[in-house]
């Protein structure tokens, strides 16, 4: 892929009524889930379709596949218990990934509130997070392997999206928390970070979401704000994309060096390519063809970056309230959450401005 030689800067003010308000026809509607957020989206070779919720009111289920527009507890109801061995239920789903080898990859991840990207409420007191990553195999629907990331830094981790290279055999997570890039052995259980503290991995400080001329705020006045967030690994496990939500510019390196251990941090920074600019964006995901898929709130859109480098509007639309996490199916459509992160009462002076019901989109791309 082509480094991006010229693209206009997408505005970080978007008036939503001066954009047009049509529907796009070509948008279906999977599933739709009343007052229950959905998060992560992940499809099967063979388009089984799963969406995941975190652990919030009203919670049914943390990990669903849909069937036939419906929930259903996936991998079982046990495992979506709220009580118990935290090793064997889901605490709080946030990604999902189907890697190339149709085996589900479910990212549990409960932050203690200094490695959330939201901060502390004020209620929950953790001085430690807890975090897993389930392996399944959709062939027979069963648990084949539980990490725990026993030499996590659990007081500052946080960790939010998960990809995985099924020939080297490691898990790369997104660590908004720690600022980093989590590489997790898969044969051995031990976890590195990479590329920690950088200016790739770091949100910038002078970018504040805002809509329709509101500023996203917290009642602290803090604004919204996370480091290293959405993530996408080629098809070929090739290259390894990332960049923080609040940066305007996409970063990638091929995984041979991400892979390699042996690398000073110095060393890693210097293979790391800048793509250029794409805006404001939440989560990516990559397709056979190449091509990058990024959300983003600020103009309800999802672009598409081709490997020759040009940044394309794939859907526009308004339905698309902070579009999220997504995933490719061989069917040729691009399916997407959209969590309204910006409607939340945390946002808006504790009014919910929340548009019922929550949605999963899907939109002919191949």
């Amino acid at each position: 892929m082509k480094k991006i030689s010229s693209l206009f800067l997408i505005a970080l003010t978007i008036n939503f009524n001066a954009m047009t308000q049509t529907k796009n026809s070509d948008l279906e509607v999977v599933a739709s889930f009343g007052k229950s957020q959905p998060i992560g989206v992940s499809v099967s070779s063979d388009n089984r379709v799963f969406v995941s919720f975190p652990k919030k009111d009203p919670y049914l289920f943390g990990l669903t596949e849909i069937v036939n527009g419906e929930r259903v507890a996936y991998p079982n109801k046990e495992w979506n218990e709220t009580e118990g061995d935290y090793k064997k239920h889901f605490l709080n789903v946030q990604d999902i990934y189907v890697d190339t080898k149709d085996q589900l990859w479910v990212l549990d991840s409960k932050p203690a509130s200094s490695g959330s990207i939201f901060g502390s409420d004020g209620k929950d007191k953790k001085q430690e997070g807890q975090f897993k990553l389930v392996q399944i195999d959709l062939k027979d629907n069963k648990v084949m392997n539980v990490f725990t990331f026993d030499d996590l830094d659990k007081s500052k981790s946080g960790l939010n999206d998960v990809r995985v290279d099924t020939e080297k055999e490691l898990a790369y997570l997104s660590d908004p928390g720690q600022a980093a890039i989590i590489v997790l052995d898969l044969k051995t259980g031990k976890t590195r970070k990479a590329l920690s503290q950088t200016k790739f991995t770091l949100a910038k400080e002078d970018i504040v979401l805002t809509y329709n001329g509101h500023e996203m705020r917290d009642k602290n006045g803090n604004p919204f704000k996370s480091n290293v967030n959405g993530i996408a690994l080629t098809k070929d496990n090739k290259w390894f994309y990332f960049k923080p939500i609040n940066e305007l510019n996409l970063y990638r390196i091929e995984t041979k060096f991400l892979a390699d251990s042996t690398l000073t941090q110095d060393e890693l920074i210097a293979k790391v390519e800048n793509m250029g600019e794409v805006g404001v964006t939440h989560g990516l995901v990559a397709d056979k063809e190449g091509n990058i898929y990024l959300t983003t709130s600020l103009d309800y859109s999802v672009r598409r970056l081709t490997p020759e480098g040009k940044l394309e509007i794939v859907v526009q639309d308004p339905r698309l309230l902070w579009p999220d996490s997504l995933g490719v199916g061989s069917d040729g459509y691009l399916y997407f959450s959209c969590a309204q992160m910006q409607l939340l009462p945390q946002w808006n002076n504790g009014k919910n401005l929340v548009q019922d019901p929550y949605q999963v989109y899907r939109i002919k791309v191949l």
